[in-house]
């Protein structure tokens, strides 16, 4: 998890500490359910985040809601009752909750949700976690009123030192061979996780065209692609340069390649090529 570690400290003490400490807490009183919200933009994290606490929770049930999902929150809800301790994942929470004036008229998935998670007795072990990439768009009732969300965490776009750690992640079995690295960590100012994963794949990407078109040719199409298989390049790491980490930022950030980059959460920030 690379994350700000205040912001993940916050959310692993409400969600992975009272789970591991629940035993304590109701000797004493206090209450285990909670409401967690992650807010951000695209691409920074919020559903690695869930998939992590997930694996931080063994013997917890998961009961994961999203898309056409949402409309089951009740037979969701009784699941994580009865099978408590649990936790229920409610992702693009937006998307049923949105300030109610902005959309005159019934929303019973809305209602649903708020009486739900009213409806837990204190000493209930369930936990909500929600995400979105508009917290400003939530309905009030839902992100402020008290014992509903009492956590609210952003995840921000990756800092300089962020983006440096990321790379080195998704870098995976690649050979970075780089004397200038710092450039791409200055151009891409402003992206998010899923981007930098995006570019050092292009990288790879142009690095094993390279080595391909280095070679004599013996065949084309598939056939062509089988025979390097065969030669055993796909066992071999690739070696990136700046060249190859250049060419691909410089496909990125092409104005021609501007609805990609916002899909990948690229920032109007980042500097496009020369």
């Amino acid at each position: 998890m690379i994350l700000p570690p205040a912001v993940l400290d916050g959310i692993e003490r409400q969600v992975l500490g009272v789970a591991r400490h629940a035993v304590l807490l109701r000797a004493s009183g206090q209450h285990l359910k909670r409401g967690v919200l992650l807010h951000g933009p695209p691409g920074t994290g919020k559903t690695h985040t869930v998939r992590y606490l997930l694996g931080q929770l063994p013997g917890v049930t998961s009961v994961v809601v999203s898309g056409y999902a949402l409309r089951f929150i009740a037979e969701a809800c009784s699941v994580a009752r009865t099978l408590q301790p649990s936790i229920i994942v409610i992702e693009d929470v937006d998307l049923i909750a949105e300030e109610r004036g902005m959309h005159p008229g019934q929303h019973p998935l809305l209602f649903q949700l708020l009486n739900e998670m009213d409806g837990l007795g204190a000493d209930t072990d369930v936990t909500f976690l929600l995400t979105t990439n508009r917290a400003d768009l939530l309905e009030q009732a839902l992100a402020a009123r008290p014992g509903r969300v009492d956590h609210a965490a952003e995840l921000p776009i990756p800092d300089r030192e962020a983006r440096r750690r990321l790379i080195q992640l998704y870098r995976g079995g690649l050979t970075l061979d780089l004397t200038d690295g710092e450039t791409v960590i200055t151009r891409t100012d402003g992206v998010t996780a899923s981007f930098l994963k995006e570019l050092l794949r292009r990288a790879a990407l142009v690095a094993a065209e390279e080595l391909t078109a280095s070679e004599p040719a013996t065949a084309s199409g598939p056939e062509a692609a089988s025979g390097h298989q065969a030669r055993g390049h796909q066992a071999t790491a690739l070696r990136v340069t700046d060249a190859h980490l250049k060419a691909a930022l410089d496909q990125l950030l092409d104005t021609r390649s501007q609805l990609t980059r916002i899909l990948l959460g690229g920032h109007q920030h980042a500097t496009a090529p020369d």
